[in-house]
């Protein structure tokens, strides 16, 4: 006969009233709220996120954070080498400063070499006026986070051609390259809900139009199609549309594979018994979309959508790097990449490839991102 044994302990009855509790958190979160509690535990997706959020302050707040204006020149230090920020002097303790930069002209490469003058000590200023530069666009300022000793020179990462300083160019060139990624990916969700909306919801003829549409325009190799399509924009516009242009022609061969996986979500779910009594109720096709459909798989469609950013950021780069996109005077990170195109600019002056890494950045940041949100999505992870 078997013995049975009964736990001494006093009961206690907090101890199930916390694990309902915590049952009743689950059961009745709503879907943002699960897909946040998932997305807490795809750490990768967490410190893309947080790099993305900074490189985005870094564009909007990039003539305060970049000691030079977009445009300023320094024409006595052309190809000038990155300085590097020291904080000791001869053992001691000086601040943040930077050595002075000499330069001997060689004759025979026709090639200014630089050296530091480590008697010429330069400390930063910090928290300092400098060149005049509109705060967004509208308010003229000269503040700015760190800013060069007084007739002194700061190339965190060199100068170009023109003697313009790499590091306040990068940061002005985030501004457009990231814009384009946000704006276009704006039209390209908005066609891609809209098209594919109602081809997944009519279905019939209408589909059957919107699918042969798609796979004509996907057979385009896309490369090519981008450059035929950019070098149709008249060589005469501003570089405010051109820079339209650019993002429009970009959205408007992205939506495609958004608007497939609408159709097909939307030819899933309008069979549902919530669907069929919304009908029976009199909604139009316009509300059931909206209201009952779309927002059963959105948090799918926002993952779907911070994976199409990188293409449309990659994508003006390119454009931009074979001169067929933006232009000068406007500053992207493949405009500054297109004046490294020379191999032996490249050889002798390395960090103009500089601008190559913040893309790679923000690439990789937004499909970590991307990845952690398709999983946070995934109803069955």
């Amino acid at each position: 006969m078997s013995r049975h044994f009964v736990s001494d302990k006093p009961f206690d009855p907090y101890s199930i009233e916390n694990l309902t509790a915590a049952q009743e958190r689950f059961y009745f979160a709503s879907q943002w709220q699960l897909m946040w509690w998932k997305l807490k535990r795809h750490k990768l997706a967490i410190v893309s996120s947080i790099v993305l959020f900074f490189i985005y302050f870094g564009a909007l707040f990039c003539g305060f954070l970049t000691p030079y204006n977009l445009h300023t020149r320094n024409i006595d230090f052309i190809y000038a080498p990155p300085q590097r920020i020291h904080f000791f002097n001869e053992g001691e303790f000086a601040g943040a400063f930077v050595y002075g930069l000499e330069y001997t002209l060689n004759m025979e490469n026709l090639k200014r070499e630089y050296r530091s003058n480590t008697n010429d000590i330069q400390k930063l200023r910090f928290f300092c006026s400098g060149d005049k530069y509109k705060f967004w666009g509208l308010i003229s300022t000269d503040k700015h986070f760190v800013c060069p000793a007084e007739g002194g020179q700061f190339f965190l990462l060199g100068t170009d051609r023109l003697g313009r300083d790499m590091y306040s160019r990068i940061f002005y060139g985030a501004r457009i390259s990231l814009t384009i990624g946000l704006i276009g990916i704006i039209v390209s969700f908005t066609l891609g809900i809209v098209i594919g909306g109602i081809a997944g919801y009519y279905g019939g003829i209408i589909d059957n139009v919107v699918q042969r549409m798609i796979e004509i325009l996907r057979s385009f190799p896309e490369l090519p199609l981008w450059m035929a399509l950019s070098a149709v924009l008249p060589v005469t516009w501003s570089p405010l549309s051109v820079f339209f242009g650019i993002t429009i022609i970009l959205a408007m061969l992205d939506w495609t594979s958004l608007a497939r996986a609408v159709r097909s979500k939307l030819l899933a779910l309008r069979e549902e018994d919530y669907c069929t009594a919304a009908q029976l109720m009199g909604a139009k096709p316009k509300r059931i979309i909206g209201k009952h459909l779309l927002p059963g798989f959105m948090s799918h469609l926002i993952a779907s959508a911070s994976l199409s950013i990188p293409g449309m950021i990659l994508g003006e780069t390119a454009l931009s790097f074979l001169g067929l996109g933006l232009r000068p005077p406007i500053t992207s990170w493949g405009v500054l990449l297109n004046e490294a195109q020379n191999i032996n600019v490249v050889a002798l002056y390395p960090w103009l490839m500089l601008p190559v890494i913040p893309v790679i950045i923000v690439i990789l940041g937004f499909n970590f991102l991307g990845d952690g949100l398709r999983d946070a999505a995934d109803p069955y992870k």
